[in-house]
């Protein structure tokens, strides 16, 4: 219902008000009322499912189901070959009931958006009912009461201003609108928007000043913040890109490997090798085929993230989120206390003909300071923005006001009207004279004065002198800036202020103030940097169209060639006409929180990862909604913080920036992960793969597959995602949200790693069986060649491990850079070491010990992996290098 385009009549019409509106409802019918349209609450009514299935929920993952399935198949190869060693069973469960906890945890932190919303409740409010004002519970305010607001009043409900005395409201939270609201009681057309709805107010907000009655149209959730509170419940929670392509990844790395296993089992078959070994084989080959250890690792990976990015001012609330932000192509971001300091600072102090004399400028700001009611509490002024914004400059300008107010004490006020768009104080000189103040909006104000100040006179204010001060006017307020008027008149009686026509006539022009939500200093680089990056900031903002557009080109956010959307325009466009528009379009004012939903939405569906910032009530389902939402830690509201995924406890739209190149960095940990734990894998495949090809025996046996398996894909791919983050991460483009991991020609790498690590223990085996084995006396076959091929294929991707940890020449980088990753390395030897040369162990893993010859050629073989892939890096980087 549009409530602001109906005259009262109509309105109590309308909500079944059939009492005097100076009566207010009857105690009788406001309860039938409560019974009718319920409690004045957002309470959801929804039902939370139980500790237990939300914990069952945990498992439902390609990838843990294999990983399940691979514990048990593990457990019985180790059972039926008369093992008792069940550690990689162990391993394997203990990775996805951690997993499985870890989710559950960040799942009970990230619903606490309508809870936060029904908070947003003042505990009492002043209703008019039976022609008494009598205080109630929030509750209980229904449809058709007539609420009393005074200054500092929480608005509990929606309502039409029914009576007005120079109220003004703070609606920033609910519309986004930066600056105080005047209310009045006009009819307004129906296409006016939100934030333009001067004769309603909305539940969430604050009276700043003056008084009013409201007659209640909308209560809980029929209210503008019960709306926000459904369109949080529309959004539905949604994967991350990451946990995309980590269950792409999974699913294909589970099947590729499953079926390879089948292929070599058939093979095995075909040779006449025993079904039983055959099957061990193909098992446990199957088992160290699939990275058991890549969920732990990512989690792992992501809260070593998260930790990095809490030392810079960011509190994740849910991990994925860490690395979704690297992705980020888009960052919508609000405008108020986001990109701006939300609060009204003076910029521009104005005479009529704009020049700044010392002495006008003075008597200018003194005039500010005796019209304003704001007041000093130690170093922070207590008052509506605008009026803080005139002291504060007034102070810095050297006008005390407390002094000045001594000098010239007021005797009286008359109070700021939306309909005179004036605000009037008068003081005692102490001569026997008087003199008024008033400020107001400039195009007002000029026909209310005769004269203005020339020099150190007055002049008439007629013809040239007031074409140039509206001149003037017109320039502030084309560069968004706030003007407010000032003038003043003397009286040699003191003058009756019920005479408000006369008192604020035939004054004297003094000049103007030009205000605005300054920027702050960070913003400008922060987003050069996300330029740079390949990432595109959006301003969505609930303020005027002409204030967004400029502070957008204040920060390059909007450029030549860009487009600017209102509210209104979008509210005439279709979803794919919005989807076409967003390409170019770089600045949205005066939505709505239903339009920035919409714009997020459309976003995404041309593809792109976008994060979005805010603070407010309104931002809350956008925060939702979007891959990543960034809240505001300390001007934002509990609910935005509930809805979002990530907060900034500075408030500084600048730690995004560094969030993004922490969330690449993550990004590309996890990809050196999987690089690491693939290319390892998948030397263990062609190892077995090419020896049954070639009709050897078996290069390994099933336990020490899964050894290898269980030294390599642990340590080291932990340390590898505690990789620092690359310094040139924030050089290259996001990755698009439908790139896998393998992209970039990395699934290539992998492959041909892995047929180097495989071939190098192949040929471990033929030298230790065809050249080394005959030289030692009684040596059984193969055990030797068995040994050396199985340390080889364990120290090999633990060197290769190195090759991996970054993507440029380990020239270029400090050998102590990753400390972790030397340690993963040195206690991966000596296990491996240990496996071999310590008898009982070397018993149960059926290796031999080798000689002084042999362990030189598992050294030598071992390390070849670095300098290959050190001559591959320098060859690529000649490539790419630029001519």
């Amino acid at each position: 219902m549009e409530w602001w385009n109906l005259e009262i009549d109509k309105i109590k019409e309308q909500v079944k008000n059939t009492y005097p509106l100076e009566k207010g409802l009857s105690k009788v019918e406001a309860k039938k009322k409560l019974i009718e349209y319920g409690e004045n609450t957002l309470g959801t009514g929804q039902k939370e499912k139980s500790l237990c299935m939300r914990f069952l929920a945990q498992f439902n993952d390609f990838m843990i189901l294999l990983l399940i399935g691979a514990a048990i198949v593990s457990f019985l190869v180790s059972y039926l070959n008369g093992q008792t060693d069940f550690v990689d069973s162990f391993i394997m469960i203990a990775i996805v009931v951690l997993n499985a906890i870890l989710g559950l945890v960040q799942e009970s932190k990230a619903k606490k958006a309508l809870e936060a919303l029904e908070k947003m409740s003042a505990p009492k409010a002043f209703v008019l009912r039976e022609g008494q004002v009598i205080e109630i519970p929030t509750e209980e305010v229904v449809v058709g009461d007539i609420l009393v607001l005074q200054t500092g009043g929480y608005i509990c409900a929606d309502g039409r201003v029914i009576k007005n005395n120079g109220m003004k409201t703070e609606e920033s939270a609910i519309t986004g609108e930066s600056l105080e609201v005047e209310k009045d009681i006009k009819v307004l057309p129906k296409t006016t928007a939100l934030g333009d709805r001067k004769n309603m107010v909305l539940a969430g907000s604050f009276v700043l000043g003056g008084n009013g009655h409201i007659l209640v149209t909308a209560t809980g959730r029929q209210t503008e913040i019960g709306r926000i509170a459904d369109l949080l419940d529309a959004q539905e929670d949604k994967e991350t890109p990451l946990q995309q392509r980590l269950d792409k990844t999974g699913k294909t790395l589970g099947i590729g490997a499953l079926a390879v296993c089948i292929v070599i089992f058939i093979m095995g078959i075909l040779r006449h090798e025993p079904p039983f070994t055959m099957f061990m084989t193909a098992v446990s080959l199957a088992v160290a085929a699939i990275p058991e250890g890549l969920p732990a690792i990512v989690t792992i990976v992501l809260a070593i993230g998260m930790q990095r990015m809490s030392k810079k001012n960011t509190i994740i609330r849910r991990l994925p989120a860490v690395e979704t932000l690297g992705s980020a192509e888009i960052i919508c971001s609000d405008k108020t206390g986001t990109l701006t300091q939300n609060r009204m600072e003076v910029v521009k102090i104005s005479g009529h003909r704009d020049k700044e004399e010392s002495e006008k400028t003075r008597l200018i700001l003194t005039l500010f300071a005796l019209c304003n009611n704001c007041r000093r509490d130690g170093d922070d002024w207590i008052g509506e923005p605008t009026e803080k914004a005139l002291a504060e400059v007034a102070l810095k300008g050297g006008v005390f006001r407390e002094e000045v107010e001594k000098e010239m004490p007021r005797v009286g006020e008359i109070p700021f009207s939306s309909e005179r768009k004036m605000m009037t104080t008068l003081h005692n000189l102490g001569d026997g004279r008087w003199m008024s103040v008033t400020k107001g909006a400039p195009d007002v104000l000029f026909h209310q004065c005769s004269q203005c100040l020339e020099g150190y006179d007055t002049v008439s204010f007629q013809g040239e002198k007031q074409s140039s001060a509206t001149m003037i006017n017109g320039k502030m307020a084309a560069s968004a800036l706030r003007v407010i008027g000032i003038a003043y008149r003397y009286w040699s009686y003191k003058p009756n202020l019920s005479h408000v026509k006369e008192i604020e006539s035939d004054m004297v022009f003094a000049g103007m103030a030009g205000m605005k939500d300054p920027i702050r200093r960070e913003v400008p680089m922060a987003v050069s940097q996300c330029k740079k990056a390949g990432i595109r900031p959006v301003m969505i903002t609930g303020d005027h169209i002409l204030t967004a557009k400029a502070i957008a080109q204040e920060l390059r956010i909007f450029e030549q060639g860009d487009l600017c959307i209102t509210g209104q325009e979008l509210e005439k466009m279709s979803q794919k006409e919005l989807e076409k528009s967003v390409e170019t379009c770089t600045v949205f004012a005066r939505v709505a929180p239903e339009h920035k939903v919409r714009i997020v939405k459309a976003f995404q569906n041309n593809g792109y990862v976008v994060a979005m910032t805010g603070d407010g009530v309104n931002d809350a389902p956008a925060l939702k909604s979007a891959d990543i939402g960034c809240a505001m830690g300390k001007s934002g509201t509990e609910v935005a913080k509930g809805a979002a995924d990530m907060i900034l406890t500075d408030d500084n739209f600048a730690t995004i920036v560094e969030a993004v190149k922490e969330g690449r960095g993550v990004y590309q940990n996890i990809r050196k992960a999987v690089h690491f734990l693939l290319s390892s894998n998948i030397g263990e495949i062609i190892t077995i793969f090419v020896a049954m090809c070639f009709g050897w025996a078996s290069p390994l046996l099933p336990i020490q597959l899964l050894w290898v398996n269980l030294v390599t894909d642990s340590l080291p791919a932990v340390a590898l995602g505690m990789e620092p983050v690359e310094e040139d991460c924030m050089e290259e483009p996001p990755r698009k949200q439908e790139s896998s991991l393998f992209s970039g020609g990395l699934g290539v790498e992998i492959m041909l790693e892995g047929i180097m690590i495989g071939f190098l223990a192949l040929l471990a085996l033929a030298i230790g069986h065809v050249y080394l084995e005959p030289m030692v006396p009684n040596s059984t076959p193969y055990s030797i060649g068995r040994t050396m091929s199985f340390a080889v294929l364990s120290l090999s991707q633990l060197v290769h491990a190195f090759n991996v940890a970054s993507q440029h020449s380990l020239c270029h980088r400090s050998v102590g850079t990753n400390p972790w990753l030397i340690a993963a390395f040195f206690i991966g030897i000596v296990l491996q070491v240990g496996v071999i040369t310590i008898e009982p162990l070397a018993t149960v893993f059926g290796v031999t010990a080798l000689n002084r010859i042999q362990w030189m050629v598992v050294v030598v073989l071992a390390v070849l992996p670095l300098p290959i892939v050190e001559m591959e890096k320098k060859l690529r980087e000649k490539r790419e290098k630029p001519l």
